[in-house]
């Protein structure tokens, strides 16, 4: 039995998958993104995931055979790595169990743990891949100054466009009237109170913005549209750097997936795929094998040294929720 934890900036998912690759169980708990609420978040986050999956398996933590904690955050504050790898020994009662950042869930599950590159934009956004045993991360540098291409940037992107057209310093499109709608202003300016008062600024709620910023496009706002463009280019860039870091060779294909629920925007993925068709360095784009919690789950098979096989790994293909089923959740 391997437990998967995907933790990210929005919610924390836990996956139980055996090895005959049946997902026995699964339950979501809070954001364990722990920088705006301190450290102590993550253990009662991992606790109530673990003790919910475990009751719904029927199972406890010691039948547990390893588990994978991706982890949002982690290696980002290099004085937290004790406190964040020590965690999950609290939480499950011994040490079958390996702590990284939650980007190796993407890439695990988008290509079922094989060379290649995974991009990531939830929250935030971030590259990771393998070659040869080396991984190598790229952007993820925080909603203040990076995450280029995330749901977090292109809300706040939407707001400033929303501020412009209330000004009267751009012309107003669609993607005032869905903002006022979907925030229920009073009066534009209400929209300071609402991000800044009442939200306190919350990454999560600021990022579900990127849905607004979605509708408008769909509904023919020019600058919406540029907005998800940009999105898509800025995240192609981030594949781009994370190739040349992993010495890729200029005739190597090098596989490519995605996950995140930025991708769900058309544009988004489209632009980036666009972006990709380089015929000087070649790249194939998958559609994603499995959703990262999964991934999560496959990687702690293959770090307790029993990968799964591929009667299993087919298995799972078909599990609901996974994006080979249809039910994909991004």
């Amino acid at each position: 039995m391997f437990l998967g934890v995907d933790g990210g900036g929005t919610k924390t998912a836990f996956c139980m998958v055996d090895r005959s690759g049946q997902v026995v169980a699964r339950a979501q708990a809070a954001s364990s993104y722990y920088f705006s609420h301190g450290i102590e978040l993550v253990e009662r986050v991992l606790k109530e995931g673990v003790e919910a999956v475990c009751a719904e398996a029927g199972l406890n933590p010691a039948d547990i055979e390893y588990a994978f904690f991706g982890l949002p955050g982690y290696g980002e504050a290099a004085r937290d790595l004790p406190v964040l790898n020590a965690t999950p020994r609290a939480v499950l009662g011994h040490d079958r169990y390996a702590c990284d950042n939650d980007m190796v869930c993407g890439w695990a599950g988008s290509l079922g743990a094989v060379d290649g590159i995974n991009v990531i934009s939830g929250t935030g956004s971030m590259t990771y891949g393998e070659r040869l045993g080396r991984g190598v991360r790229i952007g993820g540098w925080s909603e203040m100054f990076g995450d280029e291409g995330s749901a977090h940037w292109i809300a706040v992107r939407g707001l400033n466009a929303f501020s412009r057209m209330s000004d009267g310093r751009l012309p107003e499109g669609p993607l005032a009237e869905v903002f006022r709608r979907h925030l229920d202003l009073a009066s534009d300016l209400d929209v300071i109170d609402v991000v800044h008062n009442q939200w306190q600024g919350d990454r999560s709620r600021i990022a579900a913005l990127s849905r607004s910023v979605a509708e408008a496009a769909a509904l023919g706002d020019e600058v919406a549209t540029q907005i998800l463009t940009d999105a898509g280019r800025e995240l192609a860039l981030l594949v781009e750097v994370t190739r040349e870091r992993l010495e890729f060779g200029p005739d190597e294909t090098v596989p490519v997936s995605y996950s995140g629920g930025t991708f769900g925007a058309r544009t988004v993925l489209e632009t980036f795929a666009s972006g990709l068709k380089n015929p000087s360095t070649p790249y194939e784009l998958r559609h994603p094998l499995y959703e990262p919690v999964v991934g999560a789950a496959l990687y702690a098979a293959k770090l307790a040294g029993t990968p799964l096989d591929q009667p299993a790994l087919d298995a799972l293909r078909t599990a609901p929720g996974t994006p080979a089923s249809g039910e994909d959740d991004r």
